[in-house]
C-alpha cells in the first residue's frame, strides 16, 4: 500500500474503529444528547450503534423496535431516549456519520499525489475501499437499508453518493484535460465506478470463499479501470 494512503491499524487506536466513531457523533449531537460525560456517553453509543449493526444483520434495522434495540444494548428504554427522539434519527445520525467520513478521507490526498491524476485516481480508489474495509458494517447497513429509508435519509443517502462521484469525477476529468485518461463521459464512468468499490464490502462472501485479499481487490480494480480509462 502506497504510504500516502491513510493507514487503519488495528491494534493501534483505531480512528475509524467504533468507539472512535461514536464519539465523533457525540460531538456532532452535542446539544440533542443528554448524557453530559463524554465517556459514559461514548461508550453507551457505541453499544447504541453496536446493537442496530447487529439486529440489522438479523431481521432488518426498520423490521426492529426501540425495545429490541435496548433488550440489545442493555439500555433501558429512558436511556435510549438520552441519545435520540426516534429510530429515524438514529438513522440519521449512522448515516450523517458515515457520509461525513467518506468525504473526511477522500480529502486527504497529500499535494504530491493531486499533482498527478494517474496517483491521485489510484489514491482514491485505495483509500475508499480500505475505509470499506475499517468500516464494513456501516457500509453495509447504509446499502442494505437503503430501499426502506424514510425521506430525510433516502435523501442523505443520495447526496453521499453523489458526492462520492464528483470526487471521482474532479479528477477523471483532469486526467483527460492533462491527457492521462481518454473518457467520452466523465460522470457516468465515476458512476460506473461505485458499484466497483461497493462490491468489496456487499459482496464479502463471494471474496472469502475465492481467498481475495482487500490488497488484491485494489490491485484488481485499479488495473481494471486503468486500462478502461488510459490515453494510449
Amino acid at each position: 500500500m502506497a504510504d500516502s494512503v491513510p493507514v487503519w491499524d488495528k491494534a493501534a487506536k483505531d480512528p475509524y474503529g467504533l468507539e472512535a466513531i461514536c464519539g465523533r457523533i457525540l460531538e456532532r449531537h452535542r446539544d440533542t444528547i443528554s448524557v453530559r460525560k463524554p465517556h459514559i456517553a461514548t461508550a453507551n453509543l457505541a453499544r447504541i450503534i453496536d446493537a442496530v449493526l447487529t439486529l440489522s444483520s438479523r431481521t432488518g434495522f426498520h423490521a426492529a423496535t426501540l425495545r429490541d434495540l435496548a433488550e440489545t444494548s442493555g439500555l433501558s428504554m429512558g436511556g435510549l431516549y438520552s441519545y435520540f427522539d426516534n429510530k429515524n434519527t438514529l438513522l440519521v445520525m449512522i448515516l450523517t456519520e458515515v457520509a461525513e467520513t467518506v468525504e473526511h478521507v477522500l480529502h486527504e490526498a497529500p499535494d504530491s499525489v493531486r499533482a498527478d491524476p494517474n496517483h491521485h485516481l489510484r489514491w482514491l480508489i485505495e483509500a475508499h475501499i480500505r475505509l470499506t474495509e475499517a468500516m464494513g458494517p456501516w457500509f453495509v447497513f447504509a446499502y442494505m437499508e437503503a430501499k426502506a429509508f424514510p425521506p430525510a435519509a433516502r435523501h442523505l443517502a443520495v447526496e453521499s453518493e453523489l458526492a462520492t462521484e464528483r470526487i471521482f469525477s474532479t479528477v477523471l476529468a483532469e486526467g483527460v484535460a492533462t491527457g492521462c485518461f481518454t473518457i467520452e463521459n466523465v460522470d457516468l464512468t465515476a458512476a460506473l465506478l461505485k458499484p466497483l468499490l461497493q462490491d468489496w464490502y456487499v459482496k464479502r462472501s463471494k471474496y472469502r470463499r475465492r481467498e481475495t485479499t482487500v490488497d488484491m481487490y485494489i490491485a484488481a480494480v485499479i488495473s481494471f479501470v486503468e486500462r478502461a480509462i488510459k490515453s494510449r
